[in-house]
């Protein structure tokens, strides 16, 4: 069965290697926290708010082992006023045999308040 796991975090600055790194270690705790192997993901769609675009988000996970030809995009987020800003989200679509309930979703630096609900402390 394919579920949904998400992630996000947020960035000070707008600048390539801040994105990527930020992105990383996103992508890196989403698999470490649900044991995650490229071979069972179906696809990646990173989303970012309109403050960034120094970076292609996506470039961090294609250059990781494995996941070559993991299908991976980037889109723009809907820009809602007072929505949280500098924030990067990552949808990973994952054949598992999990619950919905058993998945662990990230959420890092200020991208907690979006789901706090889901965020283990």
């Amino acid at each position: 069965m394919i579920r949904g796991v998400r992630g996000a975090i947020t960035v000070e600055n707008n600048i390539e290697a801040e994105i990527l790194s930020a992105t990383e270690s996103l992508f890196k705790e989403m698999i470490k926290a649900n044991k995650i192997k490229a071979v069972d993901v179906a696809s990646v769609f990173l989303s970012v708010t309109d403050d960034i675009n120094a970076a292609f988000p996506a470039k961090v996970i294609r250059m990781q082992e494995d996941w070559t030809y993991v299908p991976v995009m980037c889109m723009k987020e809907i820009a809602v006023p007072q929505a949280l800003e500098k924030c990067i989200r990552i949808m990973m679509h994952w054949n598992t045999e999990l619950r919905q309930d058993e998945i662990q979703h990230t959420y890092l630096e200020k991208a907690i308040q979006l789901r706090p609900d889901l965020t283990k402390q």
